[in-house]
Order: C-alpha cells, then sequence, then structure tokens
C-alpha cells in the first residue's frame, strides 16, 4: 500500500516516509563507508603500526570477501523479508546486527575482527534490499517518473552518510588508532536505528507484513520450517567461526575468493532457472525478468571498476599520492569522501535533467544510462593512466587525479545505480519485490569480488620492481568498461521491447 502523497505529508515533494527511510539508510552508510575508508589500510598495515600485516593480495581477497558477502546476503535477507519477517522489522533487525559487528570491530582481536565483519555481512543482507523496497512501496504503479525521482533522493541520503563518515573514521583510525575509527562506524548505525524507530509511523502500513499462505495451517507450518532451518544454519555457521577463531581450521582468502566467482554466477543462473520454472511467470513477466538478468550482467561489470576505490586506488592513495598540506599529511581515507560529495552535488541536476528530458520525450532509456554509466568509469581508469605515468617517472601524484577520477566515477554511478535500483522495482512482480532486490545486490556482490581480486594485482613490491605495470593494469579496466558500455548500448531496443510499458 502507497502512502497518500498530499501537501500536509511531504518530504521533498515526496511521502513523508521517504524521511525516515532516508536518514535510515543515511547513518547505515555513515557506518558501511565510514569502515570501508580503514579497511583495506587496517589489513595491510604492519602489526607495529596497529594493523594485521597482511599481504596485498590476501587483504584485498579478504575485503572482496566482505564486500560480495555484504551485497550477496541481500538475495536471502530479501526473501526472508517477504516471506517471514516482512521489511520493516527486517530493516530494523539488520541494523542491530550492523551495529554488533562494528563494536565488535572496535575490539583489538583478530577473532572479534572476523567476528564482527560476519555480523555486518547478515545485517547489511537484512538491511539494504528491504530498505530500498520499501522506497519503491511509497509510490502507486502510475508514478513512475515520481518513483525515479524518489530513489534520486533517497540515494543523496546514501552518499550523505558516506561523505561524512571518512572524514571522521579515517582521522581516528589512520592518526590515532584504528579500532577508534570502527567503533566512530558503529555509532553511526546507532543513530540511524534510533531515528527509525521514532519515525516508524510515516511508514504507515508499508512492510508491517510478510507474504503469507491463504491457508493458516500451511503458513503455520512454513514459519515453523523456516525458522529450524536458520537455526541450523545458523549453529553451523557458529560452529565454523569458532573452529576458526580456535585455528583448528584455516582458510585461504585468495582460493575462496577465486572459487566464490565461479558460486556467484552458478547461484544467479540456478535461481534464475528456479524463477522460470516454478513461479508460474505470465510472458510478460518473463520479459521484463529477463531484463533484470541483462542489467545484472552490466551492473556488475561497473562495480568491478567503481569498488576500486575502497581497495586498489585507497592503497593508491595511500602510497603513490602526495598527501602533504603545509608540512601535515592528510588521511589517505579522506579522499573517500569526494565520490559522495559529489554525488549530492550532481544528483539534483541529474534528477531534473532526467524529468526535464522526459517531459519533451528525449529521457535515455535504462539500457542507454547504463552504457554511459560504464563509459563515465573507462573514461574515470583512463585520467588514472595519466596518474600513474606520474609515479612511473618516480614522482607521487597529485590528489587531483583521484578527485578528476572519483567524479567521473560519480556521473558513471548517478547514471546507472538509482535508475537500476527504480528499475528493478518496476519490472519485479509485486510477489518477488524482495528477492529481486536480492539479485540486484547480488550484482554488487559479484562486482565487489571481482574488485577485490584484481585489486590484489596492484602488490606494492611488484609495482616497485616494475613500475609500468601500474598503467597497464588500469588500462586493463579501460578496455572492459568501453566495450561493456558498447554492447549494452548496441541491444538498447531490444532490451527496451522486452521492457514492455516499463521506461
Amino acid at each position: 500500500m502507497a502512502l497518500k502523497d498530499n501537501s500536509d505529508n511531504t518530504f521533498f515533494g515526496h511521502p513523508r516516509g521517504l524521511s525516515t527511510l532516508f536518514f535510515t539508510e543515511m547513518w547505515e552508510r555513515f557506518s558501511y563507508y565510514g569502515m570501508r575508508a580503514l579497511l583495506v589500510l587496517f589489513m595491510v598495515a604492519s602489526v607495529e603500526e596497529g594493523g594485521m600485516g597482511l599481504d596485498d593480495k590476501t587483504g584485498n581477497a579478504i575485503y572482496g570477501l566482505y564486500a560480495m558477502m555484504v551485497y550477496l546476503l541481500a538475495l536471502p535477507g530479501g526473501w526472508v523479508a517477504d516471506r517471514l519477517l516482512g521489511l520493516r522489522k527486517a530493516v530494523f533487525y539488520g541494523g542491530c546486527l550492523i551495529t554488533l559487528g562494528h563494536f565488535c570491530l572496535a575490539l583489538p582481536y583478530t577473532q572479534t575482527f572476523f567476528l564482527g565483519l560476519f555480523f555486518i555481512v547478515v545485517g547489511t543482507g537484512l538491511l539494504k534490499p528491504n530498505i530500498s523496497s520499501m522506497v519503491g512501496a511509497l509510490y502507486p504503479p502510475d508514478q513512475q517518473d515520481k518513483r525515479d525521482s524518489g530513489f534520486s533522493v533517497f540515494y543523496m541520503g546514501i552518499n550523505l552518510g558516506a561523505f561524512s563518515a571518512p572524514f571522521i573514521t579515517s582521522y581516528l583510525g589512520e592518526n590515532i588508532n584504528w579500532h577508534y575509527g570502527f567503533a566512530a562506524a558503529g555509532l553511526g548505525m546507532v543513530l540511524g536505528l534510533v531515528q527509525y524507530k521514532l519515525s516508524e509511523r510515516n511508514l504507515g502500513e508499508i512492510g508491517l507484513q510478510p507474504s503469507r499462505n491463504e491457508d493458516p495451517s500451511k503458513q503455520k507450518s512454513f514459519e515453523k520450517n523456516i525458522k529450524i532451518s536458520l537455526w541450523i544454519l545458523a549453529i553451523g555457521i557458529g560452529l565454523l567461526i569458532l573452529l576458526l577463531m580456535l585455528e583448528i581450521i584455516k582458510i585461504n582468502p585468495v582460493t575462496i575468493a577465486q572459487v566464490s566467482t565461479l558460486i556467484i554466477a552458478g547461484s544467479v543462473i540456478l535461481y534464475f532457472a528456479y524463477i522460470f520454472i516454478f513461479e508460474k511467470l505470465d510472458a510478460q513477466e518473463r520479459k521484463k525478468l529477463a531484463v533484470i538478468g541483462i542489467l545484472f550482467i552490466f551492473s556488475s561489470m561497473f562495480w568491478a571498476g567503481y569498488e576500486q576505490q575502497g581497495s586498489s586506488l585507497n592503497l593508491f592513495a595511500e602510497r603513490y599520492t602526495d598527501r602533504m598540506i603545509f608540512g601535515w599529511e592528510m588521511p589517505a581515507g579522506w579522499l573517500q569522501s569526494a565520490p559522495p560529495i559529489f554525488v549530492v552535488i550532481f544528483s539534483p541536476i541529474f534528477a531534473w535533467l532526467w524529468l526535464r528530458l522526459n517531459k519533451k520525450k528525449l529521457n535515455p532509456s535504462t539500457p542507454v544510462k547504463f552504457s554511459l554509466g560504464l563509459f563515465f568509469m573507462g573514461l574515470g581508469y583512463l585520467v588514472m593512466i595519466g596518474a600513474a605515468l606520474v609515479v612511473v617517472d618516480g614522482q607521487k601524484a597529485l590528489p587531483a587525479w583521484l578527485v578528476t577520477t572519483y567524479l567521473l566515477h560519480t556521473f558513471g554511478e548517478i547514471c546507472l545505480y538509482p535508475v537500476g535500483l527504480s528499475a528493478v522495482t518496476k519490472l519485479s512482480p509485486t510477489r518477488l519485490g524482495g528477492q529481486m532486490m536480492g539479485v540486484w545486490f547480488m550484482s554488487l556482490a559479484f562486482g565487489n569480488l571481482i574488485a577485490g581480486l584484481f585489486a590484489g594485482e596492484f602488490d606494492e613490491n611488484a609495482i616497485a620492481a616494475n613500475p609500468q605495470l601500474l598503467p597497464d593494469l588500469f588500462w586493463i579496466v579501460v578496455k572492459v568498461m568501453m566495450v561493456s558500455g558498447l554492447i549494452i548500448l548496441l541491444l538498447n531496443k531490444w532490451i527496451r521491447k522486452l521492457m514492455g510499458e516499463v521506461r
């Protein structure tokens, strides 16, 4: 049920419930991006510097696995919300787990570090897809264009949190104590939870109830079986974590990350096969879900480039960028604030542009916006080749190189991400809304995993021995992004036909 949109119940011209979701997501992203600015730097920092002393390949592989799981668990998180908890409770419980995870990271122990990562990925899997689904539910089907604008406003909230977090967490983490930075990130999620509960009434009936079987006895049996399964899964994971903490078993993060790429790809294929075979879809639903599958592929390519910001580009800032300002060295993580502030500045401009073009019937289709996103990503890495050549010449690059790259990446992000979110809510059958949003976040999981593995190639020792490796690696990303953008542009007309009335 969508909230009634009237002059007494609006948030920047949108339903008042958008404000509740806006600020909840803002603080959740504060916690997530605050930690992201620290995570790789903390893992590869020496033990003497208070870090974990991991090599680049291992540290980046762990980062990729963590970032992958954050989004991978969005699919079961959406399913649990759809069938068991309801969207509203899933968001709250997810926030509680994220908070617990950050405070585990605040403790100076290796065991609690990995336990904290586990709590964060489970909590984010519950929160991320379902809060986005509730944004879509604020608007009736005849307000598709306003829904796009609403997601752009929502996305500004994400980036307000992401912008402010690195200034606090990076300063505390890099200059005082890494664990103080993690603790500050956790406080952000606490504030988000308090705000969510205090303003929850703005959401009306949205997300209160899960989908239920009309037969009460079957519904009760279903819920019992699911709860038993979840308890078994939780006990199994808890046992695995305990064995790892006691060092009874050991794992190789790089190998696991490599195998996980195949597992995710196979899982997505099997999931779509299941949906097409067993969900009794009509012809139009099949075509629209096929579009989601296509967008999944190109979204994954985009995020494989974008999420280098937390790994290879963050290491570039720390190792190869001149951060001295009047004798004081700026924390490397502060540069992580550039992309979100660019989003805050340019999101309203792009939202206005899409609406303006729509009135003139010139608004680019979803596939065209995806291609623009990939082209901007490629251009950003073209700039990084210039920065890398400065390093090859034996100098440190100015921060302007990274800032320009982040600006171009931001243009790509605005073209692709909010439009993709909106497209999934419009293309998905109502009964599969949470699950399809989970599929969308799986594309981010896949992209993050590839980003982590690729970032491992930026090994400090290898680059010291052969500096030309740095521009060569960036050139690989340029080629992948440009070719991907060209392919989806060529497929535009066919994809639009599959989308039917959705634009």
